[in-house]
């Protein structure tokens, strides 16, 4: 049985965000395994599974709660690439910083929209 979230556009970019930080995280030097890397997989995976838990519960209520917990995992996520950036560890984020962003304003316009 199809699940409702999986026709969100928001969803579907949180699952190619979290298979980006997988793959940039993927690089990173073994000493950064239980680290940065980890941590940037665990708020990108964070991201999708709150939306779909979200919209998975009873009430509108608790729908917006579960974006705005995928949105603070976002901003977790984007403040980990800049770590990483400045750290050496990825040389281009453009591609990822254009998902954050992307998947940013689909959060804002899907909560602003549900609080009418």
């Amino acid at each position: 049985m199809r699940r409702t979230y999986h026709d969100l556009i928001v969803w579907q970019r949180a699952i190619r965000l979290a298979k980006e930080a997988y793959a940039i995280s993927e690089g990173f030097p073994s000493a950064e395994r239980f680290g940065l890397s980890s941590q940037m997989r665990r708020s990108a995976v964070s991201v999708a599974s709150n939306i779909a838990e979200g919209s998975s519960r009873g009430t509108k209520r608790e729908f917006i709660q579960f974006l705005n917990i995928a949105r603070g995992s976002l901003a977790e996520l984007e403040t980990q690439i800049t770590i990483a950036e400045e750290l050496g560890l990825i040389s281009d984020a453009k591609q990822i910083r254009a998902l954050t962003d992307e998947i940013f304003g689909l959060l804002n316009g899907l909560i602003k929209s549900m609080r009418r």
